[in-house]
């Protein structure tokens, strides 16, 4: 569905700003030494003039010679001039919330602020915009130098700088005109992009920052794409004009110019909510798969230890797909298969389960499958029912205790994995504590994440309102629908987006969370702390509680120094 872009989403247009260009005459450089001479201001608004602002200031201080013969201005003109005290009100309310422009115009803030110190004046606040600076963005290439003087000759403007106040200050006016257009054909329109603009630096891709003109400033999601129109790159802001222009501004990572020189055009989709946004991301990442985004990869990579209670002797396993019906527990997903390999490890070393993957009959103890125990069982790191000498009730005994403790209480289980972990350290057996150590700390991740994934499937449906009119339907952990107040609540959220999207499978509260879900699961339940404090809880089908507390921490300890 086409979105009508209003004038917020182009912020304020620069035809609509207000600017006073200012200048100052001193009697020398330093504001703590040396004071102002005289005051010139120009306050302009879409190309028309609103007032000007002109009078010299008594200095209180001697001319220097080298003043006199550059500005003109003698000690003689200034000794009936008002003090700047005296000129420092009539010029604030001048001033007022306007833009303030200037060549160099921090040199001017200096004295300006110097002297409303002294007297008893707030500084300005104002947002500043130095032509200088514009300049050497826009047009270094084609001067010898960015000088006021430089400037009005380059662009042929009818008033020329003179070393006085006003005269500088009307030329400043015309140099800023002409650099305004030369930066409205680069696409920058509103007050934030010319005021960004400087930071931009000698981008070599400058020619691409117009890619970002038709960019709404809402919550979205951006797709860069090639020349060929494949994807590149899926991100999420919440605002998005602001957030793209941003890469040509101060982002130095070190993907972001390979993917900047690949840019060949944007497309983009307006949320009503970060929240939303959050979550369209993440899906049009799983559906693009963008080359520059890690998580396109990441998420498919995601594997499982699964504790087998079909079987008569239960052990763990390491799986990459879960099977929900098989009435197995399972941790996860995790990071990869090494880090489920970690967890299962950790967990077997303080419970013995069989670690060989043959089909263990009930029977087994009574007629053993093999003459001598597996090499675990020889090392001590399990049992092994295959030789028999394991009582089937003890053995499942066990078992029983490792599934409360993946999906109950996992509390005696971290008490033995902490005990060990002594031990092996009292032993100065460092590695393997290492390995134990950071084995328990992913089980202990694992089983957080796990807890807040159930929550939220256990929930039901949940309906919020957020900040803006904004609301959101999350069902089973899933984002269902969104919208703003004013929209058609009837909508489901992505039936307007046309690309990476379609029908959500159910996802009841049972059973492992499908690997193709954690992320957005993630996504939802990180929203939901962060900004749970700025919604509106309107209805939740059943009680949504998620853990804050760490069930138990192993992370390696930081050295101080």
């Amino acid at each position: 569905m086409a979105v009508q872009r209003s004038f917020d989403d182009l912020g304020q247009p620069l035809a609509t700003v207000t600017f006073v260009v200012l200048d100052l005459e001193t009697t020398g450089a330093s504001p703590q030494t040396c004071a102002i001479t005289e005051v010139g201001a120009v306050r302009v608004r879409g190309g028309e003039v609103l007032g000007t602002f002109q009078t010299l200031v008594n200095p209180g201080l001697p001319v220097p010679p080298a003043i006199t013969v550059l500005t003109g201005i003698t000690e003689a003109m200034l000794v009936p001039a008002p003090k700047i005290g005296d000129v420092l009100g009539p010029f604030t309310r001048f001033v007022g919330d306007a833009v303030i422009v200037g060549h160099n115009v921090a040199f001017d803030l200096r004295f300006l602020r110097a002297a409303m110190e002294e007297h008893g004046y707030p500084r300005f606040t104002n947002t500043v915009v130095d032509t200088c600076a514009l300049a050497r963005r826009l047009v270094r290439e084609e001067v010898p130098n960015c000088r006021l003087s430089t400037l009005a000759e380059r662009f042929r403007t009818g008033r020329r700088p003179t070393h006085r106040a006003l005269d500088d200050a009307w030329a400043t006016v015309d140099v800023l005109h002409a650099l305004l257009e030369r930066a409205g054909s680069i696409g920058v329109l509103g007050l934030d992009d010319l005021v960004a603009l400087p930071r931009v630096g000698a981008h070599p891709q400058l020619g691409k920052l117009a890619l970002a003109n038709r960019l709404p400033r809402c919550p979205g999601v951006y797709v860069f794409r090639d020349a060929g129109r494949r994807p590149l790159y899926v991100g999420k802001a919440v605002d998005l004009r602001r957030r793209v222009r941003s890469y040509f501004t101060g982002d130095d990572r070190r993907k972001v110019g390979p993917l900047l020189r690949e840019l060949h055009a944007i497309d983009h989709v307006p949320c009503s909510s970060e929240l939303e946004a959050s979550v369209l991301e993440v899906r049009m990442i799983h559906e693009l798969t963008p080359r520059y985004n890690r998580r396109s990869k990441h998420w498919r990579g995601y594997a499982y230890v699964k504790l087998t209670l079909d079987e008569p002797w239960p052990r763990l396993s390491v799986v990459r797909q879960p099977r929900p019906s098989d009435g197995c527990v399972y941790v996860g997903p995790v990071a990869s298969v090494g880090t489920a390999r970690r967890i299962a490890a950790a967990i077997g070393s303080v419970a013995p389960l069989r670690r060989c993957t043959a089909r263990v009959p009930a029977g087994a103890c009574a007629a053993p499958l093999r003459d001598a125990p597996c090499t675990p069982a020889q090392l001590g790191v399990s049992w092994c029912p295959c030789a028999g000498g394991v009582p089937q009730d003890v053995y499942r005994a066990m078992a029983e205790d490792v599934r409360s403790a993946l999906t109950t209480d996992a509390r005696p289980l971290f008490s033995k994995l902490a005990a060990k972990l002594s031990r092996l350290a009292a032993q100065q057996r460092f590695e393997e504590a290492a390995e134990l150590r950071d084995g328990a700390a992913a089980l202990s991740r694992a089983l957080e994440r796990q807890r807040r994934y159930d929550a939220l499937r256990a929930a039901g449906q949940i309906r919020i309102e957020l900040a803006g009119g904004a609301w959101a339907i999350i069902d089973g952990g899933i984002l269902r629908h969104a919208g703003r107040a004013e929209r058609d609540e009837t909508g489901v959220l992505f039936d307007r987006h046309g690309e990476g999207t379609g029908e959500m499978a159910p996802l009841g509260a049972d059973g492992p969370v499908p690997r193709d879900l954690a992320d957005e699961l993630a996504t939802i339940a990180a929203w939901l702390d962060g900004r749970g404090g700025a919604t509106r809880l309107v209805r939740c089908d059943r009680g949504l509680a998620l853990p804050v507390a760490r069930l138990a921490t192993f992370e390696p300890r930081q050295r101080s120094g």
